[in-house]
């Protein structure tokens, strides 16, 4: 069974190129320098004169200011192998003054996504925010490197979303990793893999569907985990482009079953290569599976690879 599920591309990423990528463990939340994001809805009605003029809107995450929103890190930067309390505040840019009402999407208020440059390392974080508008959440990243923060919320009373990036540096031996080859399959520990079928393709909604399995037999108990039974973010090599999707269907809609199958529906905002980072809860624990996808021609088309595991 395919749940389809709606990938609406909001903008964003930053420029570095990309190497090897993260695969399958249990997941985990973080955060970087600003990169923005946003995505309005479409009241319609426009003349398509005026709508084929203005450019296609920036991909999320490449800017640290955007709709009126700018992204401050206080801590640019950590040690690789050591915790770091990361800390960061939105704040309007009008007055300089910090966001403190938020629009819930999925239970929480803002998620954070940190990822290294080299897409070898990827966290989905859940931070705390103080009475004064400052975010913070505890963060463990495993290899030095270049790293980007995606801050993606919605402001209280907003018609978009708005995605803001940012770099943070993680010092220690450095060595940037490749990306994965593509390959079908990403395995996880204690016997889970998960399959991808479909693709990318460049400006048009394609069909990607993820399917569960452990030890060789379909998981069709996946707990719900943000409102869903499977979380997908997106991110372009090159330059970090963000993409961030939800399944269309949700737990307790009469419609959508907890697995083995997960599908959204995704439109990439160019060619080139992206890594798909799933995240899916079963048996209390998240995981996360990532996958290499080429869009917009090559000799495959999905791919994927291992990473350890790390908790949400």
């Amino acid at each position: 069974m395919n749940t389809g599920l709606r990938i609406t591309a909001y903008a964003t990423a930053v420029a570095a190129a990309f190497g090897a990528a993260y695969a399958v463990g249990t997941n985990v939340d973080t955060v970087s320098k600003p990169v923005a994001h946003s995505e309005k809805k479409d009241h319609g009605g426009g003349h398509a004169e005026q709508g084929a003029a203005k450019k296609a809107a920036a991909p999320a995450g490449l800017q640290v200011s955007t709709h009126g929103y700018a992204l401050d890190l206080k801590t640019p930067r950590a040690k690789a192998g050591e915790r770091a309390d990361l800390r960061f505040t939105v704040r309007k840019e009008s007055s300089g003054a910090p966001l403190k009402t938020y629009e819930k999407d999925h239970g929480k208020e803002l998620h954070l996504i940190l990822a290294s440059r080299d897409l070898t390392t990827f966290r989905h974080l859940h931070p705390t925010r103080a009475a004064d508008g400052t975010w913070s959440v505890p963060a463990k990243l495993p290899k030095a490197g270049d790293y980007r923060v995606f801050a993606d919320f919605t402001p209280r009373g907003a018609e978009q979303k708005v995605t803001l990036g940012t770099d943070l540096a993680v010092t220690g031996p450095y060595a940037p990793g490749k990306l994965p080859p593509v390959t079908a399959t990403a395995k996880a520990p204690d016997g889970y893999e998960v399959r991808l079928t479909g693709g990318l393709t460049p400006g048009k909604p394609r069909e990607v569907t993820l399917r569960v399995t452990r030890d060789g037999r379909p998981v069709t108990d996946l707990q719900p985990y943000l409102g869903a039974y499977g979380h997908l973010v997106a991110l372009r090599a090159g330059d970090l482009a963000y993409l961030h999707v939800h399944p269309n269907g949700e737990p307790g809609d009469g419609a959508t079953k907890p697995g083995p199958e997960v599908s959204f529906t995704a439109t990439a905002p160019s060619a080139g290569a992206y890594r798909l980072f799933l995240d899916f809860r079963h048996e209390g624990v998240v995981r996360t599976a990532a996958f290499t996808v080429r869009a917009g021609g090559g000799p495959h088309e999905a791919g994927g690879g291992t990473e350890a595991p790390h908790g949400h």
